[in-house]
């Protein structure tokens, strides 16, 4: 992680942590140095998601492309994967997502994404910051400021809401079966699927039910959404529906309710699809990509069901760096970020949910028996906010803590203690028989952190 940007962009609160001068100097940044690469006026994407400060930020952005010649295609408010579908088929240099994903409102962030789709390289990222920091040396030229564009060079604004609109029917040409008879619910986090969502349902002919599709700016992830996932559980009971989709704040990510109301998580959509894969000859390598968060229970049906799998570090830029290394064709996180890399260079919700309903129409099962095999382990995860991530968690006595509690669970269980890449938190995350187990020992390693003052 550099000093500005982590794992999933440059993220932090709208006008303290990130201001509309990183956002323009982010903007000068890039139109000045793809035109350098390629000697042409440099080509961009903007999507943005419903947070009040992303109009904000999109200006400022946009105010930095055009002052260096770039010219900026706006989305409008759209998911993440759709940004990441425009650049790669549209002959983008590069696209910009302004989101902060799961986060609340007032936190935002600028998510970077290369000509392929993909998240920007740590070595452009670098540049950028060096810029934020005032200066430059690249191209044989060392600068403390980079050149404006003049006259005819300037840089113009382009409305393209039309790509928005051609990601929407690339989702709809993905469906292999009519949804007609399916009563599903969507809990659109009052983010950017607010739309597309509900769009691409009703065109395959579900009876669609939304909830949280009303953003007003500040309701973004606000008992909505993937991270609370309880309330599209009570709406999927309520309204006796097939099968609920939850998303978050820019839909890169999705967790399903199955017909009973029960949560099915990233894991259980891994060995959904990935057991349907297998079935049908597509799994290559026969391997399944997942993170060091995934439940013991996951590996022991893919052991059942003679699938291989990989772990990562947390987040689904390693789970992709994975698959395209190994030529995998599946991976994912708990949390809901699902890579078909077939279909997609990263994490998409709605895709996902389309892909869930894919397997349940193909193999006429409910979702909750889909699940079945699958019995997962009592897990426990509670994050805390501590004044430096690093000192925290390479402190000898939280250390020490987290390896006595390794000792004791022995092989019952796990413990995995690791820092946010975009908050200022420590996780803890307790894997064993019971959830009192889980519970007891994540506040003993949460009780040494408090007691060593590095609570923020």
């Amino acid at each position: 992680m550099g000093k500005y940007f982590g794992t999933d962009g440059f993220r932090g609160e709208a006008n303290k942590t990130l201001t509309v001068e990183h956002a323009y100097k982010v903007g000068r940044f890039l139109g000045w140095y793809y035109h350098e690469l390629s000697g042409n006026r440099a080509k961009i994407v903007i999507g943005k998601d419903t947070r009040r400060s992303s109009y904000m930020f999109e200006y400022s952005l946009v105010a930095g492309l055009t002052a260096s010649g770039a010219d900026a295609y706006l989305l409008h408010v759209t998911t993440t994967p759709s940004v990441s579908y425009v650049v790669r088929t549209e002959d983008f240099d590069c696209g910009i997502m302004i989101s902060a994903s799961h986060n609340p409102y007032y936190d935002n962030g600028i998510k970077l994404i290369n000509n392929r789709g993909e998240k920007m390289d740590e070595k452009t990222i670098s540049y950028i910051e060096d810029y934020i920091d005032g200066h430059v040396n690249l191209f044989g030229e060392e600068m403390d400021e980079i050149p404006f564009a003049t006259r005819e060079s300037i840089g113009c604004t382009v409305d393209y809401a039309a790509g928005r609109n051609r990601y929407v029917g690339y989702l709809i040409s993905l469906a292999t079966h009519s949804f007609r008879g399916m009563r599903i619910g969507l809990d659109c986090a009052n983010g950017s699927a607010w739309m597309i969502a509900k769009n691409v349902f009703d065109a395959l002919g579900a009876k669609t039910y939304v909830i949280n599709a009303e953003p007003n700016g500040m309701n973004i992830n606000n008992n909505a959404g993937s991270t609370h996932i309880e309330v599209l559980q009570q709406f999927v009971k309520d309204k006796h529906l097939d099968a609920g989709f939850a998303y978050d704040g820019d839909a890169d990510r999705c967790i399903a309710v199955d017909d009973q109301g029960n949560v099915v998580n990233g894991d259980l959509i891994l060995y959904i699809y990935g057991k349907y894969m297998k079935e049908r000859g597509k799994l290559l390598n026969n391997t399944i990509v997942t993170t060091v968060m995934s439940n013991f229970g996951l590996y022991k049906a893919f052991d059942e069901t003679g699938i291989d799998y990989e772990k990562t570090a947390v987040g689904d830029k390693y789970v992709y760096e994975c698959m395209q290394k190994n030529g995998h064709r599946i991976g994912g996180e708990q949390s809901g970020h699902i890579i078909f890399s077939k279909y997609a260079t990263t994490g998409d919700g709605i895709l996902t949910s389309l892909k869930v309903m894919q397997v349940m129409l193909a193999k006429k099962m409910p979702l909750s028996k889909l699940t079945e095999p699958v019995k997962i382990y009592p897990q426990v995860l509670k994050n805390i906010r501590v004044r430096n991530k690093a000192e925290a968690q390479n402190d000898p006595d939280v250390r020490a803590a987290v390896e006595q509690v390794a000792g004791l669970l022995g092989d019952t269980g796990r413990i995995l203690v690791r820092e946010s890449g975009t908050e200022p938190v420590i996780r803890v995350m307790v894997e064993a028989e019971t959830e009192e187990i889980c519970e007891h020992y994540v506040n003993q390693v949460l009780d040494v952190i408090r007691a060593k003052g590095h609570v923020e």
